[in-house]
């Protein structure tokens, strides 16, 4: 049973460093103003992924040959297109970070501003943004999730799937609290607005890039 546990566990960790997870929420994680606000937004994308896979992942396990595996299939188009969609929006929004001069005596220099609804706290909907990123993600990703848990595993019995699916979610979770951290600490630790304006760009080109491979089958 440790075994399995352990095992559960470290598949949920692989599963959130699939590219199109990573890439995905790159695109909103430079809007993170703290750490625990970076844990939030992973932990509000964990919640979306958690809600469709245990879902759908329950139903697979329950209509195996139903016609459920066959739509399942086609979720990656919507991911693909959600990935399109994300990556025109971080480049689109690397392009609202504007360069002021303001002066300080006899010095004159440039200070960068980022006018995005992210600054002000009120209006902050990237929790929201990654709960909706996560439900895509977990739609596209349970016919996966059942090879791993019945297959591979080879479990047999909804309480034994529940068990594995509750380890494999926390993996995931956990994997996407570190990736979360990692990426956003050089945004926090320099306080450079370049840096998010340049990480905005970059996620939204390989967003896009990305997303129409997948659309396009290669």
């Amino acid at each position: 049973m440790l075994e399995f546990m352990a095992l559960a566990l470290f598949l949920g960790v692989k599963h959130s460093f699939d590219a199109d997870h990573l890439i995905a929420v790159s695109n909103l994680l430079s809007k993170a103003r703290s750490a625990s606000h970076s844990i939030k937004m992973s932990a509000s994308w964990a919640a979306g992924h958690m809600l469709t896979a245990t879902i759908i992942t329950a139903l697979l396990f329950v209509l195996k040959d139903s016609i459920l595996p066959l739509l399942l299939g086609k979720m990656e188009i919507l991911v693909a297109l959600m990935l399109i969609a994300l990556g025109f929006f971080g480049m689109w929004q690397s392009r609202l970070l504007h360069s002021h001069s303001h002066s300080h005596g006899s010095e004159e220099h440039a200070h960068w501003h980022m006018h995005n609804l992210a600054a002000n706290h009120s209006k902050d909907h990237s929790h929201y943004h990654m709960f909706g990123i996560g439900i895509v993600h977990g739609l596209a990703s349970n016919d996966e999730l059942l090879v791993l848990l019945t297959i591979t595993l080879g479990l047999s019995s909804f309480t034994e799937l529940a068990l594995g699916l509750a380890l494999f979610t926390t993996g995931v979770a956990a994997g996407m609290v570190f990736f979360s951290l990692l990426f956003t600490y050089p945004l926090l630790r320099l306080h450079s607005q370049k840096l998010v304006r340049g990480f905005n760009f970059a996620a939204g080109c390989v967003s896009v890039a990305y997303g129409s491979m997948i659309l396009f089958g290669l």
